[in-house]
């Protein structure tokens, strides 16, 4: 008997300073995992002193999510990048870590890797497209296959509450003070890119 075909390791790689986006990542880990994804989920590093993170009131990272280091990005055969938005865009944490991705570029490491971002926002317009338009180029210079998550998940629809996400990814609202934590909703959106990109990527993966 043909033994079966374990599904693609889905790397869950995200940057969290007040636990927003390490929930949302919980959940599209959760969606990863019900599609099948081998799912592993790691932290951008820090760049910032635990000084300076104790001024700024940060909760203390999740010691069980390892930070991240290029080779684990080469490793995986899925990534699904959180990312929290300063000013519209991904934060120097985040990118710092894709500064050094410069190996994997020349060695074409990425090329063909299915990617997704999900994000969290202060507010309405803070940044839910523009996050991700501006991560996109992160993406096209190392040749991975975007997948954004459409109309699929009919709760983007919903018109009841104010919500984040978009057809490019799951999103949610911090609040302006970052006291707002992701509704039901947006953690059911970011479930179900989850389990889509996970899918996607079987398919690239056979």
């Amino acid at each position: 008997m043909a033994e079966a075909k374990s599904g693609p390791k889905v790397l869950v790689l995200y940057y969290s300073m007040y636990k927003h986006i390490e929930t949302m990542a919980a959940a599209v880990a959760k969606g990863a995992e019900k599609a099948g994804g081998k799912v592993t989920i790691m932290r951008v590093p820090e760049t910032l002193s635990s000084d300076a993170l104790k001024k700024m009131g940060a909760p203390p990272k999740n010691a069980d999510h390892k930070e991240a280091a290029p080779k684990d990005l080469a490793e995986a055969d899925c990534i699904i990048f959180g990312i929290p938005t300063r000013f519209g865009m991904a934060p120097a944490q985040v990118k710092a870590l894709m500064d050094h991705t410069g190996g994997l570029w020349m060695g074409g490491k990425l090329i063909g890797k299915p990617a997704s971002m999900f994000v969290s926002t202060g507010t309405q317009g803070g940044g839910q497209e523009t996050t991700n338009l501006t991560f996109i180029t992160q993406l096209v210079h190392h040749g991975m296959v975007y997948v954004p998550i459409g109309y699929g998940c009919k709760k983007l629809f919903e018109m009841s509450e104010a919500h984040g996400g978009s057809p490019y990814g799951a999103g949610c609202y911090a609040g302006p003070d970052g006291s707002r934590q992701p509704s039901k909703l947006e953690l059911e959106v970011a479930e179900y890119q989850g389990e889509y990109v996970t899918k996607v990527a079987a398919k690239l993966c056979k």
